[in-house]
C-alpha cells in the first residue's frame, strides 16, 4: 500500500530481442499493458518515463517476473514461426473510446495472415468514412504486434503507415505470409 492507504499498481518490465530488433514488454497485474519497438537505451528510458507518467508508478524491470513469462514465451514462439495467435491478458489501460473499440476489433477479427484496409476497419465498428480515426488509433496502439496494427493496410493495396517503421511492417507481414521475405 502506498501512503493513503491505496494499493499501487506494479509495471514490471523486459526487453525481448526479436528478428525486428529489441521490443520492450511492460505488464501489469492485469496484463500486457505496452509492447515498443525498437527498445535501444534512450527509446525504452523515454517509454519507461511515458509509462510511469501515464500509470502513476515507476516500472520495475523484472524479466523473471511471472506477469512476464508468458508474454515472453508467446512472443519468441511467433518470431520462431510457431505461434499464430497470442493468447495473453492484456491491460487496455492506455487506450480509451473510438481507439480501444477499433483496437479490440482488430486483435479479435484480423487473424495471422489476413489484412485489413482502414476504412474496412472502421466500417467494421460502425464508422463507415472514419479511416483517418482508424489511422490515428493504429498509430497510438500501445501492444503493436500483440494486437495487430501491422495488419491495416491501405484501400488501393498500397502498405500504409507504421509506427515501428515501414521495414518493421514488412517483415512482420512477410512473417505472416501476406508479402515475400525481403530480398535484403
Amino acid at each position: 500500500m502506498d501512503s493513503h492507504g491505496q494499493y499501487e499498481q506494479q509495471v514490471v518490465w523486459t526487453v525481448v530481442a526479436t528478428d525486428i530488433g529489441p521490443l520492450l514488454l511492460a505488464a501489469t497485474g492485469t496484463g500486457l499493458v505496452n509492447v515498443v519497438f525498437h527498445a535501444t537505451d534512450a527509446v525504452r528510458d523515454k517509454s519507461l518515463g511515458r509509462l510511469a507518467d501515464r500509470l502513476g508508478t515507476t516500472p520495475v524491470e523484472a524479466p523473471g517476473s511471472p506477469l512476464l513469462a508468458e508474454a515472453i514465451r508467446q512472443v519468441e514462439a511467433y518470431f520462431a514461426g510457431e505461434r499464430r495467435t497470442f493468447e495473453l491478458p492484456l491491460d487496455w489501460s492506455l487506450s480509451s473510446g473510438f481507439n480501444r473499440q477499433v483496437l479490440r476489433e482488430l486483435a479479435s477479427g484480423v487473424p495471422f495472415g489476413a489484412v485489413v484496409g482502414y476504412g474496412d476497419l472502421a466500417s467494421r465498428v460502425g464508422q463507415p468514412g472514419a479511416a483517418q480515426a482508424v489511422g490515428v488509433a493504429m498509430g497510438s496502439n500501445p501492444l503493436p504486434v500483440i494486437v495487430p496494427c501491422h495488419r491495416v493496410v491501405e484501400s488501393d493495396g498500397g502498405i500504409g503507415g507504421f509506427g515501428g517503421g515501414l521495414e518493421t511492417k514488412r517483415k512482420l507481414l512477410a512473417l505472416e505470409g501476406v508479402l515475400p521475405e525481403p530480398l535484403f
